[in-house]
């Protein structure tokens, strides 16, 4: 009789839950799908204007306006078909309210009342009548949440995870930044919503109804509560609301109803919300002041119907200005970005709403019956009314985008062939950041990014900034020149803005001449009435010269040194966006635009080996411009769990039908979406998009559906993925994560271009001088205004634009098009032609402080791209998600030069790793090291290694048959065998006990991936007594292969660079940049000793009692000092040994984070170290001890003691709190966030991973789908910092609960003694593991425990606190 039932309601659920489920979303753009049924006050209607093409005026004025955080831009189609443009500040509140109505009324003004006598005077509403559209994109938002001035907002959310998104993935953004500083949350408020879902996935059938199931079906919900008519309808699917019928007690996993969620898969309603609490704890938030709410329930992306009760009930009280639920705003697996994403909705819609509400105001009643549309972060137009918080981030920046894809990408006439055109980087430089994107004749879309510390999950256009622009700071630094991320802003700007500013890039460029002040406003002064300062800027300049790392330059040598740093610091991003994917960077044009773009691109196109680039004739207001040619879209977007096809099938299509007919659905609905904003059917197209991935990766590719007939989604989807990674997954099935559906109306495209014939040179309108690579020229000065088509002029050249400059660089031509636009030509690469004389053995190459801060760059740039390279392509969750990996180049002897900034504790430890394989194959009676091999190794004692899972592969770089560098990666595997899985057993005592050892093994070997012999060493542990081979070989190859294409990515990024520079110099500059760090070094510890004395001593214990000594002596005339660990506690029998590469990489990361700046991470950190560590002690111990928790624990530790000893801050937690847990079908582990310790002038953060690591944690929604575990609780163990006038960060509480028998183990510190606090801060709370008996017996397991734990019992880790800084002031 169950089974019937279950039967019928499910066969029921998937025939009417879906159109039920739509209707109550009625969805909107980008998927924002704002509810104005039921969340949004109803809105008069308004008649909609049919839309016309904006290349056709229809005899009214069409606006573009791109409002921006100084400038307002506006471009306007008059009435007969001409444009003109206009740009105004968008504050100014002396003379007008708001800039877009003000720039439409002056435009209305000059251009319309001479024709038809309308009068359009400021101190009334603008007449609309000679309106025809108004499109804007607006920083509002994006200013909005910089500032953290939006509404007053508060959070619902499940029960259990209150503190979800403070946590966020644990990780902190500067790994060196001991404040672990953070961006402050949006919201202000939080309610705990006593609900839970979860997914059927790992629940047997008959698990799930052990409910009164006729209660459950066919009592109504309580009178107390009010429901729509569509979840009133429903409510016999779900329990009783009322109060009476929810326990207090937690629901029991897999027990409760079961439906068929969005994805079709079949979910379990642990407890639905009781709505009279609800309502009451609303009420107190309105109480509070509250005006806004994000709606976050767990997995609500497939199973929305909790949010929606709580929606209905925020919506009946009328006092929340903006409701946004997550299922509705994106409804994409992941709580965390998702939750993030509604609370951006929350906050920043209400702004939108306010500026709009003030914009209406300036004009009279008809602006009702004008098109006023607005552009998303995606590309695309969407009415006001549709226009969410959330979506609005990228509004400028997007109008750039749209503006230069249609006018660079651009066929010559007479030949549509579009593979023919060149595909073009956007090159957006401002004051204070640089926006660059790619275009290849499609919009690269991406659904997850991070903007002012609040991760956005929605479709936006895949733009990079970089913190370099017109605004950037100048700095001469320990031998370096450095530009930003610091920024003179706009007030008080640059020296040269006459504000007592500081030195920037704007300020070089004015003194090289190529800023003329007499082309700039004369906006400047007391009474904004003068010109830029040219000789302030000399003067600021002038006086860091007399600075030694000048090294004698003149004024102009070092404004010019800081232009091209400043130029490598843009050029960093653009080679992320296309060598990183597979693109070569040579075949690309570049289009600039914005105000200082355009004096940069020439130089950036010779550094990045271009040979074309386009200037707009609007270059300085394209995103305006962009706005009028922009696409009018509306999308659908659902989740999905499909598998496309199977991996030994690869022909199979299981999911065809229902593809179809679920594309053709969300088509359905976004075309009705357009026609109803009043296009007509006719013009709308379709592109439908699958978002998807292998099974078993978290890499899902949005692809758009072929229009080739022979291709279909999943040849586009391997084509892509081959092209990006370089290899196919081809055994492994291929999975849908989400359908998507995007309905576009085109804007105006230009017609292709024509061709046009030289005309010469035109004459200069007068001349200039300025300063290149070859000192001062004199050049001619052009006005854009005087050229025509076919105009020639070869530079050095200045061209100037009413609102920029163009500065054409030597061997650079640019030709005027039929357009008007510039198409520049770029000849020569002058840096590669100078340094061709310094290949020569005989010549001595000097370090020069420009060149080492390119170096600098373009070195950590590879290590970078390693890692990029080698976070998409790994397999297991602890590399692609969790991010446990480093990469990092050497020198050929071994020495590291650039560690990308990604796991502390291997920093050291990498280096020792290369060094001895270098020793060992090069030794006597081996083989040597050829070309083509690639090494592995991850023993910690004998080959340098960190721990055990800790696999390091190797990859020497070879030029002409010699070996002149190595690259290397190092990255965590999750199981590679042992005596439990996950490989972190809490007791192992000797090395073997930890799973397979290598010390030096060939993994390629003549071009071939040695698979049967590294599968041998992975299953050589099996061979022991109570030992398992490896739980997850699958995962173990694909990474190692992840590993060796990451290197090969290094190689490949530093053969381009000895090709461009030379290998003497590139060889020369490794060596100086480890020379530098070496300095910023030795002058750090003598600035200590001269303040603190020639000596520093600390001690800590672990939790043992074994003690961890330091003794530092420093020489405070040379900053050499010795690292001293005598009194070091000997090693143990369990695994806290730590071998020495481990302590070598908590020492560098501590001196590098007590320097205080940006500097070089590499082998020169440790050149003034002297290292004293006894062998067989706890830091030194025999090849065979245990050590797998010396790296995630003991280093820790160590850090510790040296920023104690430094007197630098109070303890962090001091642990890594490593949890693993599986059986024999599977290994999973991870590391989990503490509190922070104070200093001197921060409160410890809470809730985030410190020190030697940095690790993300797996998303809950990700964890439950992929693993049988029930996360209960994942929150911030309130008042576990310490106290001190400075407090100390809080640990974290997580409460784990198996779904079937689980092995589950912990591996901790810090749970006897307690992390110290600072000059009187009180010392944090020690952590707790607590095992929570199916009987309720709450058992404390002790710090390191594997145990195996069943169905209905929990594992809750309680972390440690960080200690405090400073008597408390109560006491004080």
């Amino acid at each position: 009789k169950k089974k019937h039932w279950r039967e019928r309601e499910r066969l029921r659920e998937i025939e009417s839950g879906r159109k039920r489920k739509r209707e109550i979303h009625l969805k909107t753009n980008w998927g924002r799908k704002t509810i104005n049924a039921l969340i949004h006050t109803p809105k008069t209607k308004t008649k909609k204007m049919a839309p016309k093409e904006i290349k056709d005026s229809g005899n009214k004025f069409h606006f573009s306006i791109d409002r921006g955080g100084t400038f307002t831009d506006i471009h306007c189609l008059l009435p007969n078909s001409t444009d003109i443009v206009r740009k105004l500040l968008s504050e100014d509140p002396d003379n007008y309210p708001d800039a877009p109505t003000e720039g439409i009324r002056r435009i209305l003004s000059e251009h319309d009342t001479p024709l038809t006598s309308i009068s359009y005077d400021r101190n009334i509403p603008v007449n609309t009548s000679r309106i025809g559209s108004i499109r804007m994109g607006t920083t509002v938002a994006t200013n909005a949440l910089l500032e953290r001035k939006g509404e007053r907002m508060g959070l619902v959310i499940t029960k259990g995870f209150k503190d979800l998104l403070k946590i966020g993935n644990q990780s902190r953004s500067n790994i060196f930044d001991l404040t672990c500083l953070a961006p402050g949350l949006l919201y202000e408020e939080v309610v705990e919503v006593d609900e839970r879902i979860m997914l059927a996935n790992f629940m047997e059938e008959e698990d799930a109804m052990e409910v009164d199931e006729k209660k459950e079906v066919e009592e109504p919900p309580s009178k107390k509560t009010k429901l729509s008519s569509e979840d009133a309808s429903s409510s016999s699917s779900e329990p009783k609301l009322s109060s009476e019928d929810s326990s207090s007690s937690e629901p029991k996993a897999g027990i409760g109803p079961r439906h068929t969620g969005t994805t079709s898969e079949t979910i379990i309603s642990l407890r639905p919300p009781n709505l009279t609490t609800v309502r009451e704890q609303l009420l107190a938030l309105k109480e509070k002041a509250i005006q806004s709410l994000a709606i976050v329930l767990l997995h609500s992306y497939v199973y929305p119907k909790h949010e929606e009760m709580i929606g209905q009930v925020a919506k009946d009280m009328g006092c929340f200005k903006e409701i946004s639920m997550s299922s509705v705003v994106m409804p994409m697996v992941k709580v965390v970005p998702r939750g993030h994403t509604a609370c951006a909705a929350a906050y920043l819609t209400p702004n939108i709403t306010t500026y709009l509400s003030s914009f209406r105001k300036g004009f009279d009643e008809g602006l009702k019956d004008i098109k006023l549309d607005f552009m998303k972060s995606d590309g695309g137009l969407t009415p006001v009314d549709d226009f969410g918080g959330h979506q609005a981030i990228l509004s400028g920046p997007a109008g750039g985008v749209i503006g230069y894809a249609k006018t660079a990408f651009r066929p010559t006439e007479g030949d549509d062939d579009k593979t023919k055109i060149m595909p073009v980087i956007g090159f957006d430089m401002g004051g204070t950041s640089t926006d660059v994107s790619r275009y290849d004749g499609h919009l690269d879309h991406v659904f997850e990014t991070t903007t002012a510390g609040i991760a956005i999950q929605a479709p936006q256009l895949d733009i990079n900034t970089v913190a370099a622009g017109g605004g950037s700071r100048l700095f001469l630094r320990t031998g370096m020149f450095v530009v930003g991320p610091e920024s003179a802003g706009s007030h008080p700007g640059p020296v040269c803005y006459r504000k007592k500013g500081y030195l920037a890039v704007t300020d070089a460029n004015v003194v090289l001449g190529r800023v003329i002040p007499e082309h700039f406003p004369s906006i400047f002064g007391p009474k904004e009435d003068e010109p830029l300062d040219l000789e302030g800027a000399r003067g600021a300049f002038a006086e860091l010269c007399k600075e030694e790392e000048a090294s004698g330059r003149s004024v102009e040598e070092l404004a010019y040194g800081f232009l091209r740093v400043a130029n490598e610091a843009m050029c960093r991003p653009i080679r992320n966006l296309t060598q990183m994917r597979g693109y070569d960077i040579t075949t690309h044009k570049l289009a600039c635009f914005g105000g200082a773009g355009p004096q940069h691109a020439c130089a950036m196109a010779k550094a990045l080996g271009m040979t074309k680039v386009f200037v707009h004739r609007y270059g300085g207001i394209l995103s305006a411009y962009g706005l009028s040619l922009a696409d009018a879209v509306y999308e659908e977007q659902e989740p999905a769990a499909e598998t496309y096809s199977y991996g030994d099938k690869l022909d199979s299509d299981p999911s065809a039908k229902v593809r179809s007919e679920r594309l053709s659905q969300l088509a359905k609905k976004a075309r009705s979406a357009l026609v109803k904003q009043g296009y007509k059917e006719e013009e709308i197209m379709i592109e439908n998009y699958l978002n998807m991935r292998y099974d078993g990766t978290d890499n899902a590719m949005m692809v758009q559906e072929p229009t080739s007939g022979d291709q279909t989604f999943g040849d586009v989807f391997r084509d892509h993925y081959q092209r990006e990674f370089g290899f196919q997954l081809n055994n492994l099935d291929i999975r849908i994560d989400d359908y998507r559906v995007r309905a576009v109306v085109p804007g105006p495209t230009p017609e292709p271009l024509k061709a046009v014939k030289s005309i010469g040179e035109p004459t200069a309108t007068s001349t200039t001088r300025a300063y290149f690579e070859n000192g001062w020229e004199t050049i001619p000065v052009f006005q854009i205004d005087d050229l025509k088509p076919g105009h020639t002029i070869s530079g050095p050249a200045i061209i100037v634009q009413s609102i920029s400059t163009i500065v054409l660089e030597i061997d650079c031509t640019a030709l005027v098009t039929a357009d008007g636009d510039l198409d520049i030509t770029v000849l020569g690469n002058k840096e590669s032609t100078e340094d061709e004389s310094n290949q020569s053995e005989d010549v001595v190459i000097k370090e020069d402080p420009v060149k080492l801060s390119i170096f600098a760059h373009r070195f950590m740039g590879i290590a970078e791209q390693m890692g990029r390279t080698l976070a998409r392509t790994a397999i297991s969750v602890n590399i692609k998600e969790r991010l446990d990996f480093s990469c990092a180049l050497f020198t050929s002897d071994g020495g590291l030069v650039a560690n990308a900034p990604h796991i502390p504790v291997h920093l050291g430890a990498m280096q020792a790793a290369v060094k001895f394989q270098v020793q060992y194959w090069n030794s006597e009676g081996r083989e040597g090291i050829k070309e083509g091999e690639v090494l592995v190794s991850n023993h910690p004692q004998l080959a340098g290694g960190s721990h055990l899972p800790d696999i390091t592969v190797i990859t020497p770089v070879f030029h002409e048959g010699k070996v002149i560098f190595f690259v290397a990666s190092r990255g965590h595997h999750a199981d590679i065998g042992g005596i439990a899985p996950g490989s972190m057993p809490p007791h192992s005592t000797c090395l073997e006990d930890e799973g397979a050892m290598i010390i030096a093994f060939k993994l390629v070997k003549d071009g071939t991936f040695d698979e049967k012999g590294i599968t041998e060493i992975l299953q050589s542990p099996g061979k022991i007594p109570g030992n398992t081979g490896t739980r997850n070989l699958r995962d173990n190859l694909s990474d190692l292969r992840a590993q060796v294409a990451a290197n090969q990515s290094g190689i490949r990024l530093l053969h381009e660079l000895v090709k461009e520079y030379g290998l003497r110099q590139v060889d020369a500059y490794m060596k100086f940049i480890q020379c530098n760090a070496e300095a910023c070094v030795r002058a750090m510890l003598r600035e200590f000793a001269e303040k603190n004395g020639n000596r520093a001593h600390a001690i800590d214990h672990m939790d043992d009692g074994t003690p961890i000594e330091l003794t530092i002596d420093i020489d405070k005339e040379t900053g050499d000092a010795v690292f001293d660990f005598s009194g070091t506690g000997p090693q143990v029998l369990g695994n806290v040994n730590a071998p020495p590469a481990v302590t070598y990489s908590a020492v560098i990361y501590s001196l590098r984070s007590l320097v205080g700046q940006d500097i070089p991470l590499n082998e020169g950190c440790l050149a003034p170290i002297e290292f004293k560590i006894p062998k067989y002690c706890l830091l030194n111990p025999s090849d065979d001890a245990g050590v797998v928790g010396g790296n995630v624990l003991t280093s820790q530790r160590v850090v510790d003691v040296v920023l104690k000893a430094f007197k630098a801050c109070a303890a962090s937690q001091g642990c890594m709190n490593n949890l693993t847990f599986g059986d024999k079908k599977f290994g999973y582990y991870e590391t989990i966030a503490g509190g922070a310790g104070a200093g001197p002038n921060w409160h410890g953060r809470s809730g985030v991973h410190t020190h030697c690591t940095n690790t993300r944690i797996t998303d809950p929604e990700i964890l439950e789908r992929r693993y049988p575990v029930l996360l209960r609780q994942f929150g911030l163990r309130s008042g576990s910092g310490g106290d001190g006038e400075f407090k100390g960060g809080d640990g974290v509480v997580r409460e784990i609960e198996p779904l079937r028998p689980l092995v589950m183990s912990i591996l901790s510190e810090r749970r006897s003694l307690r992390p110290y606090g600072m000059s009187g801060g009180s010392a944090g709370q020690s952590g707790r593991n607590l095992l929570v008996k199916k009987n309720g017996i709450v058992v404390n397991v002790g710090g390191r425990c594997s145990s195996s734990i069943d169905v209905d019992e929990r594992l809750r880790i309680e972390t440690p606190g960080g200690g405090g800084y400073g008597t408390p002031i109560s006491e004080s």
